[in-house]
């Protein structure tokens, strides 16, 4: 099984040609490197753009690190199937930030790229949309095998297509009335 990208002893992500799991100590990792790899690269950027959902997490993480403005643009494409089925991409015609509509050099990240299609519509959108933009770099966590899109910073490059299950995914199926139980039970013990 390979390894991704995590140099602490022990923090294996286990996976397999259609499954890859990831735990939150792996994930904080992988945000840690890609920040690392932005770094090292010397780009200079005045805004933060992640996609949501999966880049909210990862441009809050850099918007910090970095000392950026974070927005956020909302894009959807993968809806039916509990989400795992990838349909027609939407794209809000806003961006959500205090600090004004994206300027100059923008850092666009998502989670992963996967066929290439949302940050190929996106980064057409926002250049279409935002004439002020001068320059935008991608950064993202995964690469799938499928993408026709090379992010300009990525920390795995992922040798097959596999469906990745994130921390956070826990909640995808969670209801109200079930935290409402879990934290009753818990509080009259």
């Amino acid at each position: 099984m390979p390894l991704l990208h995590d140099p602490s002893p022990g923090r294996i992500t286990q996976t397999n040609e259609t499954d890859l799991w990831v735990t939150w100590a792996q994930y904080d990792d992988l945000i840690e490197q890609l920040a690392v790899q932005i770094a090292q690269s010397g780009f200079q950027f005045e805004h933060i753009l992640c996609l949501a959902r999966g880049g909210m997490r990862i441009g809050d993480v850099l918007s910090r690190v970095f000392k950026v403005p974070l927005a956020v643009l909302a894009t959807s494409s993968y809806r039916g199937a509990r989400g795992t089925e990838q349909g027609a991409l939407n794209i809000a015609q806003q961006v959500t930030s205090t600090a004004g509509p994206p300027c100059g050099s923008v850092l666009l990240v998502d989670d992963l790229v996967d066929s290439g299609a949302t940050f190929s519509s996106v980064h057409e959108h926002l250049l279409h949309s935002f004439p002020l933009i001068t320059q935008i770099k991608t950064a993202v966590l995964w690469q799938k095998a499928s993408s026709v899109v090379k992010p300009d910073y990525v920390v795995a490059v992922l040798e097959t297509n596999p469906w990745i299950h994130q921390p956070f995914e826990q909640y995808d199926t969670a209801t109200p009335a079930a935290l409402v139980e879990k934290w009753s039970v818990r509080r009259n013990t």
